[in-house]
């Protein structure tokens, strides 16, 4: 069976997009829906059928244009998702691992090997970082916001990548930094009980997811600039 003009436009834009299963459907649905009610009313100009849908996809836009804009709102949702994982998801395994540490370990008291001053400098550092990582997604979620009313998709897309990559960044790098500098101090700290190693990685997977996710933004926004 022949493919029809905008059956073809439209797999085109589909393989072209990178973003969420139903987000994407959403955009390929109301491509779809604008090039059917032009052809619509190129059929009643009196065109036939295939020369209507040419003339519909002709004026909506050749797919290299459209995917950028449609690619811009994806990754601004994929963004806003990631910033509110960093906003919710990273105080929630602060305060997780604190109470589970209380309640499977107790005070630091009990630790055994002194703190090196330069120690209590890094986890004051990387302890500000953390609590830092909320107050940037915000600010950046309240900016994409912002932006998303007064400026068009690809703009608010790029500001929404560059805000999430610094909160993203900050989070990986104060984590890691915790982690190595206590490695250092004392391995065993890592891993004051079971519960308490669990999180810890789980803490260290969810950093990194972040990133996976971030980096995917960027990544595909550049090739469809280019």
């Amino acid at each position: 069976m022949t493919r029809s003009p905008i059956d073809g436009y439209l797999a085109e834009l589909d393989r072209a997009l990178v973003g969420r299963r139903g987000t994407k459907a959403d955009l390929l649905a109301e491509a779809r829906d604008g090039l059917r009610d032009a052809a619509e009313a190129y059929r009643a100009g009196g065109w036939n059928e295939t020369e209507a849908q040419r003339r519909a996809i002709a004026d909506f836009g050749q797919v290299r244009e459209i995917a950028a804009d449609y690619q811009a709102e994806l990754s601004t949702h994929n963004g806003v998702r990631t910033l509110w994982l960093l906003v919710l998801g990273v105080p929630a395994m602060q305060a997780s691992w604190q109470a589970t540490r209380l309640l499977t370990y107790g005070s630091w008291d009990r630790l055994t090997t002194p703190n090196p001053s330069w120690y209590l400098f890094i986890t004051q550092f990387t302890h500000a970082g953390i609590y830092a990582v909320p107050a940037v997604g915000l600010l950046a979620l309240l900016c994409t916001r912002w932006l998303s009313r007064r400026f068009d998709g690809v703009r608010t897309a790029s500001v929404c990548r560059v805000l999430g990559a610094i909160a993203v960044g900050l989070n990986l790098f104060s984590v890691l930094l915790l982690i190595g500098a206590t490695g250092v101090v004392d391995a065993a700290r890592l891993f004051l009980s079971g519960p308490c190693g669990l999180l810890m990685v789980s803490w260290v997977v969810l950093s990194f997811r972040l990133v996976v996710l971030a980096r995917r933004s960027w990544g595909r926004c550049a090739t469809i600039v280019a």
